[in-house]
This record gives C-alpha cells, sequence and structure tokens, in this order.
C-alpha cells in the first residue's frame, strides 16, 4: 500500500489539480492554434465526462473502447473511463473495421468513444458484429450532422449532460472512486498480434504507478518536463509516457495537430522528454542527409567537417568523461555554426532524456544524435511490463546493448537463451486467456519475453539478439537469427524493411523494401524519372546499390563468427511496401514471418531454386478498403559472401 493514498490514476489527478493547478497539463494544436489546459481546468474537464458516462448508464467493470489520434478529450476519456469503475481499451486508429470488431467483440465493449467520422463509420460497418455494443461518443463533429443520434452522442454534449446532473451523480462518482485500489484494472492493452489474434493485457493500477514512479525517477523526470504524445493510443509506450508518467510527475504532454505537421510541431514545442522508435530517428536522419545534398559546397564542407569532430568527441562530452580544452573548444564553434541549428530544425534542442526502442537502431544512426549532443538511450520493455525491463543509465549507454535492469526488476537467463523477468509492472493476465497467462507467466511471477539475450558479466548490460521463435538453425547447425541480419540492412536509408529466410536451409535469402523518400530523392537529383514504387524498385540502379548494401552487411556479418552463417546469398526487391492493412506488418510494424512466408511462398521458392527472375500477382488492400491486386516480374539477384574461417581452422 502506498502512503500518500494515490491508489489509483484519477487519484494521482486529484492531487495534481491540488499541487500543481495553475501548471499546464495538456496542450493541443488545432487550426494552427495551441490551446492549453491546467491541471484544475483538467480536473473539472475529466470529471465532467465521467458525470456524463454515469448518465449514460456506465456500470463498474464495463469496457470502454477509446479510438482516435492523440488528443488531450481521449486521455481524459481514460482517465474518466476509470473513474466510473469502467476500464478503458485504446484501440490502434489506422486498423481497419474488421481488426477493431476483434478486439471490441473480445473485450465485450459496450461504450467506444472516438475522435471523428472516420472512426464512426469503422464502428457502424462491424456493429452487428458486436453483441454488447450500446453507445458511441464522437469528439469531432464535422460530417456527422445526418447520422442517426439515437445511440450516436458527441463527446461535449456528454459532457454537458454531466455537468447538469452534477448533484445528482456527484456522490456514486465519488463512492466508486473510494473503490479505486492498486489492484483495480487501470487499463487494458492489446497485443500487436505478430503470430496471431491479439492478446488484451490486463495492467492494474499497481503495474502503471509503481513502473511510473521508479521510471520517472532513474530519469530524474520533472514536472517543468514537455512530452510530445503522437503515437499510437493503443501502444503501452504512449499509455506509459502520456498517462502513467504524466500523472505521477505532473509533466505536461502536448499533442500535435495531425501526423502532417509533426515535424512543426515538434519544434514549436521543444520536448524535454522524447521517445520515438529507431525508424523515426532514421527519418529525420535521412532528411537531414538529403537536404545537406542540396546545400551549397560551404555549408556541406561546414556540416561533414564539424560532423567528424562531433562524433569523434561528442558522445564523451555528454556523458562528462575527460576531453582537450582544444577538441571541447573546436565542439563549442560547432555548436554554434552546425550543431546548435540542426537540433533546433529537429525540435531537439530542449531534449534532456531522450530513448528510442522497439527494435535495434543502427550504431551509426545512435551515435550521431549523441554526437551532437542529445541524450539518446535505448530501453527494453513489452506490453506485459507496463513497459520498462532494462534501460541505460547516463554514463553508461551504449549502441549494442539495451542497458541494466530498471528498479525493482529482475532478469534471469534461461538455459536456452530465453530472457525472463518479474517486476512490479508484471501484467495480471491475458483477458479471457488463463492457458496464454500461464504459458507467459510463472506462479511465482516470471514473465518469458520470447526473446533471446545475454547479460555481460562485468557490466550486467543485457543484450538482445533475436526473437527466441525466430532464432534457428541452419541446416549445417550453425545459429540463424534474421533480425539481427535485418536491422543491419535497415541501417542504410535506401532500405526501409527487410526480412530474412534460412531457417532449417542451406543458405540465407531475403526480401528488401526500398525506402521511397530516401532514393525517390536520389532519383530526382540523378533526374531519373519514375512513374510508381514498383518501377523504382527494379531500376537497375536501385538494385545496384541495394546489392551493395547487402554485401556490406555480408560482410560484418562474417566477422561474427557465431553468425556468419547468416550470410545473404540472394536477394529480391519486392514489387510493393509490406503493409500492416495487408497484414504483412503489426499496427506497430513488426513482420508478420508466417503470413509473409505463405504469401510470398512463390518468390521464396524462386529464391532457392536459382530462378533469375519471377513473375507474381500479388492482393493488396487500398485505403478505402478495396482489394486489388499488383502483377510484376522481379529480378533476383546474387549477393557476394564472404568466406570464413573459424578460430579453429585458424588455429590448425
Amino acid at each position: 500500500m502506498r502512503a500518500d493514498g494515490e491508489q489509483s490514476v484519477p487519484a494521482l489527478l486529484h492531487r495534481n489539480a491540488k499541487i500543481f493547478a495553475n501548471a499546464p497539463a495538456y496542450r493541443e494544436k488545432e487550426y494552427g492554434i495551441w490551446q492549453s489546459w491546467t491541471w484544475a481546468e483538467t480536473e473539472a474537464e475529466v470529471e465532467a465526462l465521467a458525470l456524463g458516462l454515469l448518465n449514460l448508464g456506465v456500470n463498474e467493470g464495463d469496457f470502454i473502447a477509446i479510438i482516435g489520434r492523440n488528443r488531450p478529450y481521449l486521455y481524459w476519456a481514460m482517465i474518466a473511463a476509470e473513474m466510473v469503475g469502467a476500464i478503458p481499451v485504446p484501440l490502434y486508429q489506422d486498423a481497419n473495421a474488421e481488426e477493431m470488431a476483434y478486439v471490441l467483440d473480445h473485450c465485450g465493449a459496450r461504450f467506444v468513444i472516438v475522435g471523428d467520422q472516420e472512426q464512426v463509420d469503422k464502428v457502424i460497418e462491424v456493429q452487428d458484429q458486436l453483441h454488447q455494443f450500446e453507445h458511441m461518443i464522437y469528439l469531432d463533429p464535422r460530417g456527422l450532422r445526418k447520422y442517426d443520434h439515437t445511440t450516436l452522442h458527441q463527446y461535449s454534449h456528454v459532457q454537458e449532460q454531466g455537468r447538469a446532473a452534477h448533484d445528482e451523480y456527484i456522490k456514486e462518482l465519488r463512492a466508486r472512486e473510494a473503490k479505486l485500489n492498486y489492484d483495480s484494472t487501470g487499463v487494458m492493452l492489446y497485443t500487436s498480434g505478430t503470430t496471431g489474434k491479439p492478446k488484451g493485457v490486463v495492467l492494474s493500477n499497481r503495474n502503471i504507478i509503481e513502473t511510473a514512479k521508479s521510471s520517472s525517477e532513474f530519469d530524474n523526470l520533472r514536472q517543468t518536463d514537455d512530452i510530445l504524445a503522437y503515437l499510437p493510443m493503443a501502444w503501452v509506450g504512449d499509455f506509459i509516457f502520456s498517462v502513467g508518467q504524466a500523472m505521477w510527475t505532473g509533466f505536461c504532454t502536448n499533442c500535435p495537430e495531425s501526423a502532417d505537421t509533426m515535424a512543426v510541431d515538434l519544434r514549436e514545442i521543444g520536448p524535454t522528454y522524447y521517445f520515438a522508435p529507431p525508424r523515426v530517428f532514421e527519418t529525420q536522419l535521412t532528411n537531414v542527409m538529403i537536404r545537406m545534398e542540396d546545400a551549397s559546397r560551404f555549408k556541406k564542407w561546414l556540416f561533414d567537417y564539424f560532423m567528424e569532430h562531433a562524433r569523434k568527441v561528442g558522445p564523451a562530452i555528454l556523458d562528462g568523461k575527460n576531453v582537450s580544452q582544444w577538441d571541447r573548444f573546436k565542439y563549442n564553434l560547432g555548436e554554434l555554426f552546425v550543431y546548435g541549428p540542426l537540433k533546433n530544425t529537429l525540435g531537439f534542442s530542449r531534449v534532456r532524456v531522450g530513448y528510442t526502442a522497439g527494435e535495434a537502431i543502427g550504431p551509426e544512426i545512435f551515435d550521431f544524435y549523441r554526437s551532437l549532443g542529445i541524450n539518446l538511450k535505448q530501453l527494453y520493455g513489452q506490453t506485459e511490463a507496463t513497459v520498462f525491463i532494462t534501460a541505460q543509465p547516463d554514463g553508461e549507454v551504449r549502441s549494442d546493448t539495451v542497458g541494466v535492469t530498471c528498479p525493482g526488476v529482475e532478469l534471469k537467463i534461461a538455459e536456452n537463451g530465453e530472457v525472463f523477468y518479474r517486476s512490479p509492472g508484471v501484467f495480471v493476465e491475458y483477458y479471457k486467456n488463463p492457458e496464454s497467462t500461464k504459458d507467459t507467466k510463472d506462479a511465482e511471477g516470471w514473465v518469458a519475453t520470447g526473446d533471446a539475450g545475454f547479460i555481460e558479466e562485468d557490466t550486467g548490460h543485457l543484450r538482445i539478439i533475436d526473437r527466441a521463435k525466430d532464432v534457428g538453425q541452419m541446416a549445417d547447425g550453425s545459429l540463424f537469427a534474421p533480425k539481427y541480419v535485418e536491422n543491419k540492412l535497415k541501417f542504410f536509408p535506401n532500405i526501409l524493411e527487410a526480412v530474412v529466410f534460412g531457417n532449417a536451409r542451406d543458405e540465407c535469402a531475403a526480401f528488401i523494401n526500398i525506402d521511397l523518400t530516401a532514393v525517390g530523392n536520389w532519383a530526382e537529383r540523378n533526374n531519373i524519372g519514375y512513374a510508381s514504387y514498383q518501377e523504382l524498385a527494379r531500376h537497375p540502379q536501385v538494385m545496384d546499390t541495394i546489392q551493395s548494401h547487402v554485401e556490406d552487411v555480408n560482410a560484418s556479418v562474417a566477422e561474427d563468427e557465431m553468425l556468419s552463417g547468416c550470410q545473404i546469398h540472394r536477394f529480391v526487391v519486392l514489387h510493393k511496401e509490406l503493409d500492416a492493412d495487408d497484414g504483412e506488418l503489426t499496427r506497430t510494424r513488426k513482420v508478420r514471418r508466417r503470413i509473409i512466408e505463405e504469401k510470398y511462398h512463390d518468390i521464396i521458392t524462386a529464391l532457392y531454386d536459382g530462378s533469375k527472375t519471377i513473375s507474381t500477382e500479388t492482393e493488396v488492400t487500398y485505403e478505402d478498403g478495396r482489394k486489388g491486386s499488383i502483377k510484376a516480374t522481379l529480378e533476383i539477384r546474387d549477393a557476394k559472401v564472404v568466406p570464413v574461417v573459424t578460430k579453429k581452422l585458424a588455429a590448425e
């Protein structure tokens, strides 16, 4: 039991409204203007919605689904849901109607709160499949005036009705809040469903608050910090940053206007605490390099000169290590002419703590940001842990590990190399799935991560090799770890996605997606015309470039004796981008290997039977939900591999 009594997220909101009353709690940009709410105003908004939910008939234990882009109103909906004893269930806003139908039906949501007409339409499309669905509340009224409003309610109207019924329901609201404790469910988040149907991960207030507390103290997060909330609200990372830690520390959560204005909004807010998956950092760096290609010769020289120096001494200066006066002076000049303006352009001028996670980030990309003086670190976590398992402390930051155990976390490595953990953040259960709960979490609270890795004896840092289920053996018995090779390929700005095959085979082969932004910019600079992704992907010079990247990765992989058998012998550049709408990726952009293997079996067969080309037809899903197909003849290329001499043979 907590000594100071805050045993739920709503209790933390009430605390913040008292001690940080006039401090900013939420900001949102709409129509180009930032609007702000203090903690006291936020409490009033949440309470009005909670009273409105009681007026609509929300019962304790009901599930309330929340769908839309990051907006204060939708974060408030999560808190209001818990306030009335219900359970908030955020969904991915870019999920299609059928994906939403599964989650809504699985949790039995009686109420759905959505952002706009697009989400309303998706729910209406599948409402016949939802046996417990009763009411939908929408935030943005545009386009909804002529809809049947029998069970459809405007968010602001629900709040108005809540305020009008204050005297009638306030005692009931306080009574329900009083029942909330550390063991009450705070949120239910669905896994991305890499290998099957998504599972509902039940997280208690204990999980949320204890994790928020320990992680905030680990990085010395402050009430004066600012974050930018732009990642999917259904993702556990966004929940713990934008709700858990925000409620614990009292810092301000800022919501951008849209994905299109993200870069501008990021610069305007200048967050002090920032999280992004590697793909975001890679895209930003790609854009920087594209702009430098178009810069004047002097600017390009200045950038290259000072960045070379930054790579040598920047990380050491950031970690507080000894650097000569001359190197420090030169770095300060670089800060004036290059690093400072660049950080300002990226929106990173004020970042005090930055994190990346979800996938391995390329060492070159990681070191680039740290050399600028940005305190970028890595963490390792998952939904079932309420995010945090390991993180990198200041001064112990490396590109090849995911850090040491977070406060309160225990780690152990099984005989097969799988990583297990135990912590106050360990989830309660998978909803309606006792078998999977038992398979994942044992009676002593140890959770199987599904990842293979090892702990360095001298440093205590955890190193992740790959997903345990994806680690296999080549035909000769050598280790097969596809993600290790895929991440190396994705370090190149021209490569957006890669899928490596080779388990139980004599050699590895790969699918590759080009990055249309990076490769398209190269094409424009070289006056190469193209009409589609498909046309650009099969251009001979693009194929040559990708082949050089594959061969560079082979040379790198060959240096690791344990994984040298994972060099890529043949590859193909796919005729379409792998897409979540086509079921090839999860909504968090994780590769669904089994589906890809089934869908593209003809191309995989061609990679291994010596074919030089393969004609294929692939079903695709358009943005409006219609199905179509793409036909293409793909070139299959051989890549040069590096002969490996093992230490044993070398000794002989």
